[in-house]
């Protein structure tokens, strides 16, 4: 074969040879159990969806999809340690709203867009408002009222700063007029132990973590952050109704990975989460606890995820909250 015909090829047998690599190993992937790392305490809401996906997603890939809880800083710790893994598909990130948060409230060590990859989006939740049932309110007016009459006395138990558990009590004090102290925790799981124990007042909280508290009589619902009233509670009013006019605040969830992962391997997850939200099960589970799926390809979901950073960027300087 003439030399220059050699060269000419040479590229093109690489490039065939590589690509039937990775396609090979997509294939075989997984071969492990695949980490799932979740940036927040068992117990709330992101917590509680990642493990209904990671159940169904381990039944069809036929390795363990093991959920690592990882709290602190507001997820920045979690995320960091995913952007800094191996981009093999072993180590997925459960993101949230926090994710699109944490950018104007922290100083990362990571990119929050060019360091991961979008697998797929999972869906969005609003939360309740609720208090302990010793706080003397009953409704939102009257939690409004109490505040003003007390400014700096009540206290919000939140997930960390920039959860979504936070941004929507700031956003709720900022749209009312109140001054009602946020407490950080490590997740909205502590949270909501904190204001079930009376130690402080007021949560927000998501559906899927709040409604079998508010029902077994922990925790006293004033209102929904969405711009509907939730069929799980449909006497409790939303925020927007009960006192707080054009009050609306949505969490939401998705799966990436580190930057590099292969893109067959993407594709493959993209695939099999999109099989297990459209489950019964999942649809069940989802409507069950007051979550909307919301399906999305990984492009679709990088693009909401950048208006997301973009959105929340605008609230946090508007509610000048203090960058850690």
């Amino acid at each position: 074969m003439p030399m220059a015909l050699m060269k000419s090829t040479l590229p093109i047998a690489i490039g065939g040879l590589l690509a039937l690599t990775i396609g090979a190993g997509a294939q075989e992937y997984p071969a492990k159990p695949i980490r799932l790392v979740i940036p927040f305490a068992p117990g709330g809401s992101v917590d509680l969806v990642a493990r209904v996906v990671a159940a169904g997603l381990s039944e069809r890939l036929g390795k363990q999809v093991v959920p690592d809880n990882r709290p602190g800083a507001g997820g920045t710790l979690a995320t960091e340690l995913v952007a800094n893994a191996p981009p093999d598909g072993y180590t997925l990130l459960q993101m949230s709203l926090a994710h699109a948060v944490n950018p104007s409230v922290y100083k990362l060590n990571y990119d929050p867009i060019k360091s991961f990859v979008p697998i797929a989006s999972l869906g969005s939740g609003a939360s309740v408002l609720s208090v302990h049932p010793s706080v003397p309110v009953n409704s939102v007016k009257e939690l409004i009222a109490l505040a003003k009459a007390k400014p700096g006395e009540l206290n919000a138990a939140n997930a960390g700063i920039g959860s979504f558990t936070h941004i929507t009590g700031v956003l709720f004090s900022l749209m009312a007029g109140v001054d009602i102290q946020q407490v950080p925790f490590k997740g909205g799981g502590p949270a909501m132990i904190d204001v079930m124990g009376g130690h402080s007042q007021v949560l927000f909280n998501s559906y899927v973590a709040s409604t079998p508290h508010v029902r077994s009589g922990k925790l006293k619902a004033l209102g929904v952050t969405d711009t509907k009233r939730t069929a799980l509670l449909p006497e409790v009013p939303t925020v927007a109704e009960a006192g707080v006019p054009g009050y609306e605040a949505a969490n939401w969830w998705g799966f990436a990975a580190p930057a590099g992962t292969p893109q067959p391997i993407v594709e493959k997850l993209h695939r099999e989460i999109t099989a297990v939200l459209n489950s019964p099960e999942a649809q069940k589970q989802f409507a069950a606890d007051g979550a909307d799926i919301k399906h999305m390809s990984s492009a679709q979901f990088g693009a909401f995820i950048e208006s997301e950073i973009a959105k929340w960027g605008r609230v946090i300087k508007d509610a000048k909250i203090k960058l850690q």
